[in-house]
């Protein structure tokens, strides 16, 4: 009997050493099963909840805004922006390819970097979402509402559309600056010059995008700058509100082999732009009207969403060495990347990517510099304020290469240091460092819901690393981003979660989710549709024909097209397909496709009309179907369209057999 006993404990001896492992002893990279289990249940949302927040990142060179449930890092939606998507036929339909028109005619690509919440009263008010595109130097204003773009602004007399976009506290303008100084003369034709002139004849230029009430953007004005690269920027708030900070650096002015030629001075410079008092001169009608032709996209709303396009010959541009007290320039330490006001409005904070401290420049005695004209000297007629007098202090030992700083609403801010790989934490009044948590790997922007306004959502940061490694199952050569959900609630941060993320984000917005859900469009109502070649109903479709176009008024719902049988077409015909979707419900796409088509589907929300462009280019029976799962017989949605030659006498019959 004790034998048996015996023999029977140790046969459970492994089990209670296996439990014990797993309880107590998990200390391997990840921590241990208790800390594991506390970050699984605070980013755990179960099915039919909803995440927190919506977290907007941006595609970098997918052109796109990625969006996110904040904490579970689900990825909820991709908003096409400056480059098509074949997914949905944005910058394929006939509705949407002016959106991607540019004065260089029309562009299917961009790089999206920094989006940026509108807000009211310095608080994110979940409207609109602006994001910049770098290589043609754009605007995109998307409508938070339907989660689409709604309007495209060039940037004119610029290049590498970088400082961008970030918006004033009531979002009556959205700044952008120009990363790549070009060349400009008051004519703007003196282009074909050396590069190695670029100290007498390269500038760079600080762009004022006003957006009215309904949204709609123009650009008020331009502020001449010195041939600096300008970085980022961020508008003031509460006491520094009427003011806006853009980073700045290659103050040596170099342009080649920047690495080494732009990294020689000591300090290069925020600029800081009293944008309040600019915009008075321009009202008054100083500075000079200068060419600057550039293109605006909008959504015509009244024409059923069809986009337009209208071309802008001149913009109005400041010069500073002729209008007083628009710009002052604030010494920072080194090659300076982002620039960021705290939630007080009273601390102007840089992160110096080559600098060993971050400085906290007080904006209480910027002015008092200022009005004391305690000036080191001037560049291009722009007073320089001295380092000493504008100082608040510094914050040692911020990790390598300090680049981006958010802020909780509690009296603290998050820096991200790249080459440490990792986030520090530190007290804005006494600029000491509290805490720091390594990040995988290397990240360059962090976001915090609110985390850029005056009133932060201080429980969750977002870092956004450049380089993922292991820390995903590979895929090859190229791998997506990985970002890091951090829990900062608390006196210590703690790392909850890894996810991945589409393209590039180099810049991400958050905002609490009931901002946002109030505003959502389920879908388009039918009564209220005005596009000009809707069929609001089966007895609406019909085909017409002006020389070779062809127009096909076509309706969608579950589960047929009407017509679906189409004969008359010929080869060398251009059909345009104008596709509504008579559904009246939310969820119910349809999608439409045709064999040859030579761009992509489309993809009609309910109520919706889009159209789908088609040139046969020989005879026979083509398909079209629906390519969105929409029901139990989804298969069954499809048709045929006939293509006789080109000197037939085939006459137009259609319909659905009925």
């Amino acid at each position: 009997m004790k034998k048996r006993m015996y023999s029977h404990r140790l046969w459970m001896l492994p089990a209670v050493v296996l439990l014990s492992v797993t309880l107590f002893g998990c200390n391997g990279s990840n921590g241990n099963f208790s800390a594991n289990s506390d970050a699984a249940q605070k980013v755990y949302v179960a099915p039919g909840e909803l995440d927190e927040f919506y977290g907007f990142m941006s595609g970098g060179y997918n052109g796109q805004l990625g969006v996110y449930g904040i904490p579970s890092g689900r990825h909820i939606f991709t908003v096409p922006v400056f480059s098509q998507a074949a997914v949905n036929g944005y910058g394929y339909s006939e509705e949407s390819k002016a959106m991607l028109n540019t004065s260089h005619g029309f562009v299917p690509w961009g790089d999206a970097h920094h989006p940026e919440l509108s807000q009211t009263n310095g608080e994110t008010d979940g409207r609109w979402i602006f994001i910049n595109e770098n290589n043609t130097p754009r605007v995109a204003r998307i409508g938070l509402d339907e989660f689409k773009t709604q309007e495209i602004i060039e940037i004119p007399n610029s290049a590498g559309n970088h400082a961008s976009a970030f918006v004033t506290p009531n979002t009556e303008y959205v700044s952008a600056a120009t990363r790549f100084s070009i060349p400009m003369d008051e004519n703007m034709q003196g282009m074909d010059v050396p590069i190695d002139s670029y100290k007498d004849t390269f500038k760079g230029t600080l762009s004022f995008i006003k957006v009215s009430e309904e949204g709609k953007m123009n650009i008020d004005f331009q502020i001449l700058m010195p041939g600096f690269d300008y970085d980022l920027s961020h508008a003031g708030k509460g006491p520094s509100d009427g003011w806006a900070f853009f980073t700045s650096y290659n103050s040596e002015q170099a342009h080649t082999l920047l690495e080494i030629n732009a990294s020689k001075n000591d300090k290069d410079f925020i600029a800081a732009i009293n944008w309040r008092k600019a915009a008075e001169y321009a009202r008054a009608g100083e500075g000079t009207m200068m060419p600057g032709k550039h293109v605006r996209n909008y959504i015509d709303h009244e024409e059923g969403g069809i986009a337009k396009s209208e071309t802008i010959d001149e913009v109005r541009v400041l010069d500073p060495r002729e209008l007083d007290g628009i710009v002052y320039f604030l010494p920072t330490p080194k090659s300076p990347h982002g620039v960021d006001v705290d939630p007080t409005g009273q601390y102007i904070i840089a992160g110096g990517k080559l600098s060993t401290v971050i400085p906290v420049h007080s904006f209480e005695k910027m002015i008092n510099a200022i009005d004391s004209e305690d000036y080191e000297g001037e560049v291009m007629g722009i007073p320089v304020l001295k380092y000493d007098s504008i100082l608040h202090g510094e914050v040692e030992d911020p990790g390598l290469g300090p680049l981006h700083t958010e802020f909780d609403g509690k009296g603290f801010a998050y820096t991200t240091a790249f080459i440490s790989s990792e986030v520090v934490k530190w007290d804005i009044e006494n600029t000491q460092v509290v805490d720091r948590i390594d990040t995988y790997y290397s990240p360059g922007h962090l976001m915090i819901p609110g985390g850029d306004s005056q009133k932060p959502d201080g429980k969750y940061l977002v870092a956004l690393n450049k380089i993922t490694k292991d820390r995903y199952l590979p895929t090859g050569p190229e791998m997506f981003h990985s970002a890091q959900l951090i829990d900062i609630s608390g006196d210590k941060m703690q790392l909850l979660l890894d996810f991945p993320t589409e393209g590039e984000p180099h810049y991400a917005q958050g905002i609490a989710a009931e901002k946002v859900m109030d505003r959502q469009k389920r879908f388009y109502k039918l009564e209220d549709n005005t596009h000009p070649y809707r069929a609001t109903s089966e007895a609406q479709t019909k085909i017409e024909r002006d020389g070779n176009e062809v127009h096909v008024y076509m309706t969608t719902i579950r589960s047929h097209f009407a017509p679906d049988n189409i004969e008359g077409i010929k080869v060398g015909d251009k059909v345009y397909f104008h596709v509504t979707n008579l559904e009246q419900d939310w969820d119910v796409p349809h999608g439409f496709a045709i064999k040859g088509a030579n761009n992509a589907e489309l993809l009609i929300m309910p109520g919706e009309t889009l159209t789908l462009t088609w040139e046969p280019k020989e005879v026979g029976v083509f398909p079209f179907y629906c390519t969105d799962f929409c029901s139990a017989l989804h298969q069954e949605m499809q048709g045929y369209v006939r293509v006789s030659p080109e000197n037939s006498d085939i006459d137009f019959s259609y319909g659905t057999g009925q």
